[in-house]
């Protein structure tokens, strides 16, 4: 286990044991808990409708554990950076981001499953991350609440307020003319 610090970076984080799922945020650990059966179950339905969409399109879609790695550009290189997050479901559209690590970079499409213990991490941290790094669409899906917030990048590349839907709902990907992912098997 790598020794204390105050700032960590990806080469300390590819250095963690492999038993210990973690999070980079600005150099900071936040430690991973494996998720649930509903998580799971909402990450496969999520993951498999957006797979068969994109199954003959160049945007790729991935699921957790996926590196996805933000540098600030003042980093002297890669294993520099102090921010790496394995969100649940990302869609890049940029082939130039990808390599055998994850993407480096701002994907088109974020989705993250929240619990209650990653509520605050997800909905303030990470938001405020992916918004800060452009990421265009950002899902926050709340299995208690049966409740999905779809936040998009607006012009001034900020998020706008959240479109909200509910299990007897369809969404409009706005990254995509004709992608609609129905939440009936989703949020069951």
């Amino acid at each position: 286990m790598p020794l204390p610090k105050e700032i960590y970076t990806y080469a300390d984080y590819i250095a963690w044991p492999d038993n210990e799922r973690i999070e980079l945020i600005d150099g900071q650990i936040y430690l991973m808990i494996s998720p649930s059966r509903t998580h799971q179950r909402i990450l496969g339905q999520l993951f498999y409708q957006f797979f068969d969409y994109l199954k003959d399109k160049s945007c790729e879609v991935y699921m957790a554990p996926f590196d996805v790695r933000f540098p600030d550009g003042n980093e002297k290189d890669e294993k520099d950076i102090k921010t790496v997050v394995q969100p649940d479901i990302v869609v890049v559209c940029d082939e130039s981001k990808l390599d055998e690590k994850g993407c480096t970079g701002a994907p088109d499409l974020i989705i993250e499953i929240i619990s209650p213990s990653t509520a605050q991490k997800d909905k303030l941290h990470k938001f405020n991350l992916y918004e800060k790094y452009g990421v265009k669409e950002y899902w926050i899906v709340e299995p208690e609440n049966k409740i999905l917030s779809v936040f998009i990048l607006q012009d001034n590349e900020r998020y706008g307020r959240p479109n909200i839907y509910t299990q007897d709902d369809k969404v409009k990907v706005s990254i995509f003319e004709d992608l609609v992912i129905d939440l009936k098997t989703v949020l069951i």
